[in-house]
């Protein structure tokens, strides 16, 4: 059978959406009524062809197979690019991912109560971790504050004529001091965001454990 134009309109599939199947499938399915598959397709300009077999510029399109009684028993999806595929996986790894979540959250916690819990224990803590960076920037501040007294007693913070030149040692500590502070603070920084990040993914987390138990109470017994 040779393809021939049959109607010029937009072809809109009359099977279910997201139906696919395999070939193999759906040679078998379609052998099964009268034993003839037949194909149809849209061109570029909008015309709907019937065949046995699709033309090679066609077969990267959606097409649709037909049994001999001419009822679409599937479709053969068009083919994806590469970033249609690479988008496909990505939303199959979150979703899988998802699912792991939230397996996780329905085995792990008993109640959103528990959930809390452990969140106020990450952000003790953290803010335990915080104290102590304070003070250690705090001492440092002292120690360089002690350092730069020290300085001004040698050229150049010093302008008299006697004063001698600022030793390497002192001046290597002025600069050690001066970067571990610059060190401390980014750390100190970060972990204000790290708290902030906690409370967030927690929230999350008891959002959807809520969201789990009231659909799991919503089904019938």
């Amino acid at each position: 059978m040779t393809p021939v134009p049959y109607l010029r309109y937009k072809w809109i599939p009359l099977a279910a959406a997201g139906l696919v199947l395999a070939c193999a499938g759906l040679t078998a399915a379609a052998q099964g009524s009268k034993g003839t598959i037949v194909y149809r397709w849209v061109d570029e300009n909008g015309v709907v062809h019937y065949g046995d077999r699709v033309p090679p510029q066609y077969a990267k399109k959606e097409t649709a197979v037909l049994n001999g009684q001419g009822v679409v028993v599937g479709e053969l999806s068009a083919e994806k690019t590469p970033a249609e595929l690479a988008e496909a996986a990505r939303l199959q790894q979150q979703q899988q991912l998802q699912k792991q979540r939230d397996t996780f959250l329905i085995t792990t916690y008993t109640s959103v109560a528990d959930i809390e819990q452990l969140r106020d224990e990450r952000i003790g803590q953290l803010k335990g971790q915080l104290v102590a960076s304070e003070q250690y920037i705090a001492s440092l501040h002292e120690r360089l504050l002690a350092l730069q007294a020290r300085a001004m007693l040698f050229k150049p913070y010093n302008p008299a004529p006697g004063a001698r030149r600022l030793p390497d040692d002192l001046a290597e500590q002025l600069v050690r001091t001066l970067n571990e502070m610059r060190t401390q603070n980014t750390a100190l920084a970060a972990r204000d965001q790290e708290e902030a990040a906690i409370r967030t993914q927690f929230q999350a987390d008891i959002d959807r454990y809520r969201e789990l138990r009231g659909a799991g109470s919503s089904q019938p017994q």
